[in-house]
């Protein structure tokens, strides 16, 4: 996902949720607003199972902390995002909360792409993981020039979301765990 404001440069060391299978014992060891997530997840959830999901927790230098949940129940991915509120926006401790729905029929292809690297002895490794769900809905950019070709005109594409991994950004526990969640949602509509 889009990360505003992100800085590489601040380390940031969050405890690794990998390990865990279920969704709740996951979200409480990595997020650091469990409580909202899991809450406005159940609400849509009702009960569904979880198939798989993923999360992403990082500080952006402007607006504090920046959290995401995603789930696949078979039929949809519910993507929870939470996200401090730049001060100035709101009162201290503001924070947003939000919820959307994405029918597994509207993704239209599932891409991963993974680093490898090789070690001394020969061994090959992950270092890292993106992956994309390219979705049947459009998403218009405004400014520049392609999509429809006009100077100024504006850019249509399809909307797609967009997860990654890394060895420094979770670690082989991790980056398994987005590649088996990639694999989830080919199921319900991917091409690839």
């Amino acid at each position: 996902m889009t990360r505003p404001g992100y800085n590489s440069d601040i380390p940031a060391v969050f405890p690794d949720w990998s390990p865990y299978q279920e969704l709740d014992s996951a979200a409480r060891a990595y997020l650091r607003d469990p409580d909202v997530a899991l809450e406005s997840l159940a609400g849509v959830l009702r009960g569904a199972d979880v198939l798989g999901f993923t999360l992403e927790r990082f500080v952006n230098e402007v607006n504090g902390v920046w959290q995401e949940v995603v789930v696949c129940d078979g039929t949809r991915l519910v993507l929870w995002h939470g996200e401090d509120v730049p001060p100035g926006d709101g009162p201290p401790g503001a924070m947003t909360s939000s919820l959307r729905v994405v029918a597994l029929s509207a993704v239209t292809e599932v891409g991963c792409r993974r680093r490898l690297s090789r070690t001394q002895s020969g061994h090959v490794r992950v270092d890292s993981i993106d992956v994309y769900l390219l979705l049947s809905s459009l998403d218009e950019a405004s400014g520049g020039t392609g999509g429809t070709g006009e100077e100024g005109g504006p850019v249509i594409r399809h909307d797609a979301l967009r997860f990654g991994k890394t060895l420094d950004d979770g670690g082989s526990g991790q980056i398994a765990r987005l590649e088996e969640f990639a694999r989830q949602t080919k199921g319900g509509g991917g091409t690839k």
